[in-house]
């Protein structure tokens, strides 16, 4: 399987080496893998969807309530 580095992927995908480290991190590419420090991405990758809330419609929690 061939592997690209983030940066090749950042420039792939058209996004930031800091976003593609944080998809990583939280598991959404599949078959990234961690060597050291460095994060390696399968070529084939797919570019996953953004799920970052961009609608301003945040979810409200009631300051009464205590958790």
């Amino acid at each position: 399987m061939e592997y690209l580095s983030i940066s090749q992927t950042a420039v792939k995908w058209g996004i930031t080496t800091r976003r593609i480290q944080r998809l990583c991190a939280e598991g959404r590419i599949p078959g990234a893998t961690k060597i050291g420090s460095y994060w390696e991405v399968p070529a084939d990758a797919e570019k996953p969807k953004d799920e970052r809330i961009k609608s301003r419609n945040y979810i409200k929690r009631d300051s009464t309530k205590i958790s």
